[in-house]
């Protein structure tokens, strides 16, 4: 029983660990977050610098970076009056690498799957 009760107990540590995991990763849902952290790549920016790139408001940009920040994926650093954005851990883009690739791998069975039915069309005379 005592293996029973041991597995009992981690349960509880797992689930946290996936709701940690899952909520990490509702902060990189967002195509603009995901833009904003492509672009600390090249280092730190500022609210104004983002909103300039991205044509958005600040306001925009500060919400979407506070998002990054709740979840420690993003640091800032205030010098004078401005504020510089950047990643906490650099490894993040290795993860957003990793996703790219991943969307690459599907979009390219995608094509390939439409490819084979316009071809298959064609064969059988442009019906079905």
């Amino acid at each position: 029983m005592r293996i029973l009760a041991d597995a009992h107990s981690a349960y509880p540590m797992r689930q946290q660990l996936s709701n940690f995991k899952a909520e990490y990763f509702k902060a990189l849902a967002h195509p603009l977050r995901i833009s904003i952290l492509d672009s600390l790549r090249d280092g730190e920016l500022t609210v104004n610098q983002i909103s300039r790139k991205f044509g958005i408001e600040p306001a925009n940009a500060s919400q979407q970076l506070a998002v990054l920040r709740h979840r420690n994926i993003i640091t800032a650093r205030k010098h004078g009056v401005n504020v510089y954005y950047s990643v906490t851990d650099a490894d993040i883009f290795k993860l957003l690498d990793a996703a790219r690739k991943i969307f690459n791998n599907h979009l390219s069975g995608v094509q390939d799957m439409l490819k084979a039915i316009k071809s298959e069309r064609r064969r059988n005379g442009g019906k079905g």
